[in-house]
């Protein structure tokens, strides 16, 4: 999957392959990079070339909260399909709809349908590149309707919940 990476107003392009062994391989801006990348509680384990970095990430795709030791860091990761969408001219969604920035699997749903809640509420963390994105509402309003299931595979910019 490709990404376009934008931290501290520098744009990178990203393009990350997960094998089925579960082997990573990366490049960035073209360029192979040697990446190793393991599963710690809140984040990730990033080894590139012989170093290693203890990454935290959290918040939306387009405002992420990124932490690697005293570094602190807002990035905005955009699919190549999302970007597509936007040349387009269309919408990933509007702010009554929360749908999956990228594709990966739904391990929780916070929320149940009727549920009111505020903006910027957690309502569902989708698994992708193995870390964990809590995805958040908009706006205020009331859960009308969960499209998805735990452990449901989902695509990048799949529906996954509807506000009323």
């Amino acid at each position: 999957m490709r990404y376009r990476v934008t931290l501290e107003g520098s744009e990178r392009d990203i393009d990350v392959q997960i094998a089925p062994g579960g082997s990573v391989a990366v490049t960035m801006d073209g360029e192979p990079v040697d990446a190793d990348i393991r599963r710690i509680p809140g984040g990730v384990s990033l080894k590139l070339g012989g170093k290693v970095y203890d990454v935290m990430v959290g918040g939306p795709a387009d405002a992420m909260d990124v932490a690697a030791g005293p570094l602190r860091a807002t990035a905005k990761v955009e699919s190549e399909r999302n970007r597509s969408r936007k040349k387009k001219g269309t919408s990933a969604g509007d702010s009554t709809e929360v749908r999956s920035p990228m594709p990966g699997r739904v391990v929780k749903i916070l929320v149940a349908k009727g549920d009111e809640v505020e903006a910027g509420t957690p309502v569902i963390v989708v698994e992708a590149m193995k870390m964990e994105n809590e995805l958040r509402t908009e706006i205020a309003g009331t859960i009308a309707a969960i499209e998805v299931d735990e452990g449901q595979a989902v695509e990048g910019g799949a529906l996954l919940i509807k506000l009323e």
